[in-house]
């Protein structure tokens, strides 16, 4: 286990800042006790959150051509035919994870091979399970080609996450299960597969970004 890399300055700029507001309170108010413990034990269960939500896993992933593994741990939300209107502009069957603050919020290839397109879109902050989070709120699309198929994942900011990070561009070589992005504080994954393949996953289904099986190629 580890610490993401996009937790770094949070955690070093909200520890001195939790830092100072216990001396602070203990130099200005020496008798109030109990308000210093209560203080004290929040900013305490405050940084411990911020450290769970930017833990980062090891994880030994098996690549597999035949599989398009989760991008994200969280519940299958949607499982659905759909029309696909940003890239491919017909059906595809897509697959939604939903990312809770507790889950680990590191994005992973669902498959390998090239990047053919990445798109940020500016947007609205709807929660990451509404109908129209997909289409309305600030996003990231990608797609990866191999073999002649293309597979779209779009990261979704939610209500309360306020920062998607993208660390893949057109053209890069990636492998399945590596990471290429991470969504701060709650969101959303959306995975657009061809028809054809045979979806592996349930609704309410819990994932596990690099190990679970979504689909198979037929």
């Amino acid at each position: 286990m580890s610490i993401h890399k996009e937790g770094y300055k949070i955690l070093v700029v909200s520890f001195i800042v939790f830092v100072a507001i216990n001396l602070l309170l203990q130099y200005k108010l020496p008798d109030y006790q109990i308000l210093r413990l209560i203080v004290g034990g929040t900013t305490v269960l405050l940084y411990l959150s911020f450290l769970n939500f930017f833990r980062n896993p090891i994880r030994k992933i098996e690549v597999n051509d035949n599989e398009i593994i989760a991008p994200a741990d969280g519940k299958i939300v949607v499982i659905e035919e759909v029309e696909e209107t940003e890239y491919f502009k017909d059906k595809r069957t897509q697959i939604s994870i939903f990312m809770s603050p507790f889950n680990v919020h590191v994005n992973r290839n669902p498959i390998s091979g090239v990047v053919k397109y990445v798109k940020y879109h500016a947007g609205k902050y709807l929660v990451a399970w509404h109908p129209k989070s997909s289409t309305e709120n600030e996003r990231n699309t990608v797609v990866i080609e191999k073999n002649g198929v293309e597979i779209l994942f779009r990261q979704i900011a939610g209500a309360a996450a306020r920062r998607i990070v993208n660390y893949v561009k057109p053209n890069d070589q990636v492998t399945q299960g590596e990471e290429f992005g991470f969504i701060k504080f709650g969101s959303r994954v959306d995975v657009f597969i061809p028809l054809d393949t045979k979806v592996q996953v349930y609704l309410e289904q819990k994932s596990v970004g690099g190990k679970t099986v979504l689909a198979t190629f037929k």
